[in-house]
């Protein structure tokens, strides 16, 4: 699989400290807004690094602002994890997430925050992106439909 450098949110990011923290990258969508142009389109969040805590946990949020920064209060939701423990986060864990192409407009930049939330992580690491082949999907290769 072929992952575009532009549509990448992390490489690698440590979530680390308590509180809303930012992947490294926004993407500028300030001339198409139609994410996927009528394709489905998919965030990939792959843990790369296993988290390491005490009681920790990470909630994983797609926002959209009118600002590269992402403000946590003002910015537009599309989509969260919710709340997702320390032990689940072991290398190699993979969440795949159609995106929404209805519901909340997007923005000029869209983000991914890491809301962690009962203790700092010492250790831990994600990529991120966005993508129109997720990872362990199968195209072809199945048997013609015959009746």
């Amino acid at each position: 699989m072929i992952v575009d450098e532009l549509l990448m949110f992390g490489d690698n990011d440590a979530p680390g400290n308590i509180g809303t923290n930012l992947a490294d990258n926004q993407i500028d969508m300030s001339v198409v807004r139609d994410v996927g142009q009528g394709q489905p389109m998919y965030l990939v969040i792959r843990v790369t690094t296993t988290f390491v805590g005490a009681t920790g946990t990470c909630n994983f949020r797609l926002r959209s602002d009118d600002t590269a920064s992402i403000d946590p209060s003002t910015s537009t939701a599309h989509w969260e994890s919710g709340a997702i423990a320390v032990a689940d986060l072991a290398e190699g864990k993979t969440f795949v997430v159609a995106l929404p192409i209805e519901g909340n407009a997007y923005e000029q930049y869209l983000g991914l925050q890491y809301v962690v939330a009962t203790a700092s992580f010492t250790a831990g690491g994600v990529d991120s992106y966005l993508t129109i082949d997720p990872p362990n999907t199968k195209f072809g290769g199945y048997a013609d439909g015959a009746n």
